[in-house]
């Protein structure tokens, strides 16, 4: 990740140990600051509630830092992972990014270094790069499409069909698409751990004692699990599933942060989250559960660790979410 190290330093020694007096409302600190800094604060769906609750806008990566570029906003603060921040500065570029702590990184991510991309990418010259929107700005900036979770397969079967193309990071993401659509994709081997915990046969054991629960599932996840699924959709979709679908229970394989707001719009139905497999206590994503209220109002308090990217990166890296955009607004989605 850019400047990975040097913003690191400032997290730890800069204040990641300052006290916080235990009587402070932390709510009421952050809305104080927030008007006086002239900031917005961003939530992703698989936030703890807390950060949910006291977010401006929450959503998913993508459509959070699309907000964001259409407020007034001075400073943002991104409350999800590093990629997730690196886009927000892509596309409002001219202001202040904060991520509430640096390590909050993501698997999938990091499961596609740039520099092995790169000589992935180097090895079919004729291929269309377009890679999920959850990588770094590096990877979107050797990108000639970026797509999402619920667009990925309109973007591919938009182009013409004797287009070759190399599809990254995530090798679900990619199988479940070039599934969808019949093109044969050359897929990078990446994959989201939390995507990749569920257990088929506990999900099996649970769907015989909630008989009429429906499952819904990310394409993130493996084969398998998705062959159970009623729906599968991206956080966005599965919320907006469950919202309008008249069952009243749910099996919810993705990240469980999502049931928080499941719960808040459908207090009267039921969401249980898709258990793991053995090796695993639960489907929570590690990173995303780095940030915590206390490191929000700090963040915003000390307007650090801030995201920077180099002005060429930026300058490559909205050149395929343009691309996206154009499509999809060509496609009507």
């Amino acid at each position: 990740m850019l400047e990975m190290d040097i913003l690191e330093e400032i997290n730890i020694k800069g204040f990641a140990e300052e006290d916080i007096d235990p009587t402070l409302d932390l709510y009421a600190e952050i809305e104080k600051l927030k008007q006086q800094k002239n900031a917005v604060i961003l939530a992703h769906y698989y936030q703890e509630g807390e950060i949910q609750d006291i977010a401006d806008y929450i959503g998913d990566s993508l459509g959070l830092s699309q907000q964001a570029a259409k407020t007034d906003a001075d400073i943002i603060v991104f409350a999800g992972v590093h990629f997730m921040a690196e886009t927000a500065k892509i596309l409002s570029p001219t202001k202040k990014v904060l991520l509430p702590d640096l390590k909050a990184g993501c698997s999938l991510a990091d499961s596609c270094p740039p520099h092995l991309f790169k000589k992935f990418k180097e090895s079919y010259p004729d291929h269309l790069v377009i890679t999920y929107v959850n990588c770094t700005a590096e990877l979107k900036a050797m990108s000639d499409i970026v797509c999402t979770s619920s667009n990925a397969v309109q973007i591919v079967e938009s182009l013409p069909a004797d287009q070759q193309i190399i599809f990254g990071p995530d090798r679900n993401l990619g199988a479940y698409v070039a599934k969808k659509t019949g093109r044969d994709l050359v897929l990078w081997n990446g994959a989201c751990m939390v995507h990749e915990i569920f257990s088929r046969e506990k999900i099996t054991k649970l769907k015989e004692r909630h008989t009429n629960a429906k499952i819904l599932a990310h394409p993130e996840c493996e084969e398998h699990i998705l062959q159970l699924a009623d729906y599968i959709g991206s956080t966005t979709g599965i919320l907006k599933y469950a919202t309008n679908d008249a069952a009243t229970e749910f099996i919810v394989a993705t990240e469980a942060g999502i049931i928080h707001q499941m719960e808040k719009d459908n207090p009267t139905k039921t969401f249980i989250p898709a258990p793991p497999n053995n090796t695993c206590a639960c489907n929570d994503c590690p990173h995303m559960k780095r940030n915590t209220l206390e490191k929000l109002y700090l963040c915003l308090k000390n307007e650090m660790p801030e995201i920077t990217l180099p002005a060429d990166i930026i300058a490559k890296a909205v050149k395929p979410i343009e691309r996206m955009l154009d499509i999809s607004a060509q496609l009507g989605l």
